[in-house]
């Protein structure tokens, strides 16, 4: 059986699976891995554990997208 949660997604308070993990989540919000950087309560989660980090309730995620520009 699956748990919904409460996360809070760059300050915004976004509904969630317990246990879904980063990649999961980074996929369902159409984020391509390689081209963000994942920040867990305060903690930079490396790109290689994205699918092995869960995410639990009110977890405070921020995912930094790189922007090209000059």
């Amino acid at each position: 059986m699956t748990q919904n949660i409460i996360i809070h997604l760059n300050g915004k308070p976004v509904e969630a699976v317990q246990g879904q993990t980063i990649a999961q989540l980074l996929e369902k919000q159409g984020a391509d891995p390689a081209h963000v950087v994942v920040e867990v309560n305060r903690n930079i989660i490396h790109r290689d554990a994205y699918g092995s980090t869960a995410i639990g309730r009110d977890d405070v995620i921020e995912v930094l997208r790189f922007v090209g520009g000059g």
